[in-house]
């Protein structure tokens, strides 16, 4: 029997899920065969609408070798493994002769842990563990919650959190499940065999293709215990976001909170000398932290460093005394031990990291509202890491909306470890770009409008002509507005003044509620506006009339003061780069081609791009901004956008009478 053709298996997919065939889905398709037939790497961007899952899917699972497919969002993992791969591995059967199997796979603590659920929770104060059902009140949110999920441990076939409806609370959830440092072993476990978490990984090892997320595929390639079963085939979807996602998985935190609990959870394993060496040493951190004022510290202050070594140290020593210690008078002595040694054990790690002081990390103090100081360590860069660990042994497609910034692939491939398109030499991974395009046809559905008359925005600065545009757009567009804001509070107060504006058009603000409930609140009514700040610019899919015109506040550069940001961008000058270019208008490309990408999500849909900040029509850099963004039609005309949103608003609502 000869082996199907590529396009005659996608033709058979995209019609099991009821979808159309186009033509960048098959340019995309051939690429992604082309590239792990030929064993190199492939960056492809696909426009919304051009089916890009089908377009790795399909090529994937004909070449018959494990894939695993890492995503950023929940959405997405959801979408594969409930929609696009069991109806692909369906309509792909009858040709490929065999059905592939598929598995979805998250870090351990996304699992319920049967051990905690049956046996308790190690309590900081107490000896032993606690029965949390008990200590919660039966009538409170937490009591109810956990009664809750133990009936649901009784049904379901998966412990994954997600599969839990409603959800729960992170309180809750975090007194039935543990991380990977917490885990007691399935070996040395009561309920080893029965352990959703092992059971999730053997699903995975049996399995053809492998569905998990960033932050899982992160941990894989930086901590060197391979999570993921043995793969020949990456496919990162939504990659725009995997270095942020990594950069996320390899920055390390110290708070006193943080400190004071490994305190308690270990003064009870470890001889009194241990217990209060560890105990002087947090208290002299906590002193420090509550003088500690946020920014980048580019050396380590004399007196934090001392700190850091004591409790590096102290957290030394009763490791070692954990481990030669036993007491059999506390209660499932392994859970406790193994809690407050993963506790002492993040303490030590941090704090070693920041005392051994690499070059390539960067060092700062932040300050919260509600949670105090905390001391963060992040690396300059994850560009060697991925470079090293992503594409060695295996190939890899990354693909997203958004890959391609003023114009080429190569700021993207920077970011990710990779020389620029076409570079030789012995390790150097190879690879090349491909923009397969959009179905859509930008400029006749969209306008990109940027308001020219209004002030240079100044930072924290009054913005009322800002307000006043926002107000008329949204007049003439009718509701009907998804506002983007670079802050929570430019956000807030824009919130705020519109309301008492215009009434007549409902503005909801991200954080009044969950973001599932604004989104869907905000697509069933077109005069609703949704404003909101950064998950807002990546997270919403509202296609038709409720969202026909997409507001952005401002250029979203990276605040000044943001020590990664700011020590990324030095580094590049220091190395004789445009530091500028390569990390702040790099940052500020992808969010806006991001927010660009929430007008047009279908074919029919129609509306205005405005950005309310002159700077993108008159600076220097905005060429290269307009070049990462939708092939819009571009104005700056404010009587043609207000025209041009009116006519678009009438044809709405003839449309909604019509239906009614």
């Amino acid at each position: 029997m000869t082996k199907p053709s590529l396009p005659e298996l996608l033709h058979a997919a995209v019609t099991a899920v009821g979808g159309t065939e186009r033509p960048g889905q098959v340019t995309m398709a051939e690429a992604v065969e082309e590239a792990i037939d030929g064993g190199s790497h492939l960056l492809v961007q696909a426009g919304t609408g051009t089916g890009k899952s089908l377009g790795y899917l399909v090529p994937a699972l004909a070449q018959g070798e494990r894939v695993v497919v890492a995503t950023a969002t929940l959405a997405l993992q959801r979408q594969l493994v409930e929609r696009d791969l069991p109806r692909t591995v369906d309509a792909l059967h009858p040709q490929l002769r065999r059905r592939p199997e598929f598995a979805m796979l998250k870090g351990r603590s996304n699992y319920l842990c049967l051990h905690r659920l049956h046996e308790g929770v190690p309590q900081d104060e107490e000896e032993g563990l606690f029965d949390q059902f008990e200590a919660a009140a039966p009538t409170s949110r937490l009591g109810q919650d956990l009664l809750r999920m133990r009936d649901w441990a009784d049904e379901t076939e998966t412990g994954d959190r997600d599969d839990l409806t409603p959800g729960v609370s992170d309180r809750a959830w975090s007194q039935v499940s543990v991380s990977s440092r917490e885990c007691l072993g399935a070996s040395k476990c009561a309920y080893g065999t029965e352990c959703f978490a092992e059971m999730a990984r053997e699903r995975a090892k049996l399995s053809e293709v492998v569905v998990t997320n960033h932050a899982l595929l992160a941990i894989d390639a930086i901590e060197g215990a391979p999570v993921l079963p043995q793969h020949e085939v990456l496919i990162v979807d939504e990659a725009h976001e995997l270095v942020s996602r990594v950069t996320g998985v390899a920055t390390g935190e110290l708070t006193p909170g943080q400190v004071s609990r490994a305190v308690r959870r270990a003064a009870k394993l470890v001889n009194e000398k241990a217990a209060d060496q560890l105990q002087t040493a947090s208290e002299g951190f906590e002193r420090l932290m509550e003088l500690a004022l946020p920014g980048r510290l580019e050396e380590i202050p004399e007196d934090l460093g001392y700190a850091l070594m004591a409790l590096r140290d102290a957290c030394r020593t009763v490791i070692s005394a954990i481990g030669a210690t036993r007491d059999k008078s506390v209660q499932d002595e392994d859970a406790v031990r193994k809690q407050a040694l993963a506790s002492v054990e993040s303490v030590h790690d941090v704090a070693e990291r920041i005392t051994n002081g690499s070059e390539w990390d960067v060092v700062w103090y932040e300050r919260h509202d509600r949670f105090g100081a905390s001391l963060r360590v992040a690396p300059l860069s994850v560009a060697g890491l991925l470079r090293e660990k992503l594409f060695a042994d295996r190939s890899v497609i990354l693909t997203s909306a958004t890959l391609k910034l003023g114009g080429d692939f190569n700021g993207v491939g920077a970011s990710l470890g990779l020389a620029p398109e076409g570079t030789e030499g012995e390790d150097v991974p190879q690879w090349k770009g491909v923009d397969v395009g959009s179905p859509f046809d930008y400029p006749r559905q969209g306008i990109l409008y940027v308001a020219k008359h209004l002030a240079r925005p100044a930072r924290d600065g009054d913005r009322g002509d800002m307000l006043d545009e926002l107000t008329e757009l949204i007049q003439a567009a009718g509701g009907r507005t998804l506002g983007l804001f670079s802050s929570m509070r430019a956000a807030q107060l824009a919130a705020e003044e519109l309301r008492s504006r215009i009434p007549e058009y409902p503005i909801l603000l991200q954080g009044e509620e969950t973001l599932g409930e604004l989104i869907k609140n905000f697509a069933a009514d077109p005069e609703t506006c949704l404003f909101g700040t950064l998950s807002l610019w990546q997270g919403v899919d509202v296609p038709g009339p409720s969202c026909q015109l997409v507001v952005m506040d401002k250029i979203p550069f990276p605040r000044p003061d943001d020590p990664l940001m700011s020590a990324r961008q030095k580094a590049v000058e220091e190395a004789g780069g445009n530091g500028f270019m390569a990390v702040a208008a790099t940052h500020a490309a992808l969010l806006m081609a991001q927010g660009a990408g929430r007008l047009v999500r279908a074919s029919g849909d129609r509306g205005v791009v405005a950005v309310l900040d002159q700077r993108l029509a008159t600076a220097r850099y905005g060429s290269y901004l307009k070049a990462s963004l939708p092939d819009f039609w571009f104005t700056t005309d404010r009587n043609q956008v207000r025209k041009s949103l009116a006519a678009i608003d009438a044809a709405a609502r003839r449309t909604e009478s019509e239906g009614d």
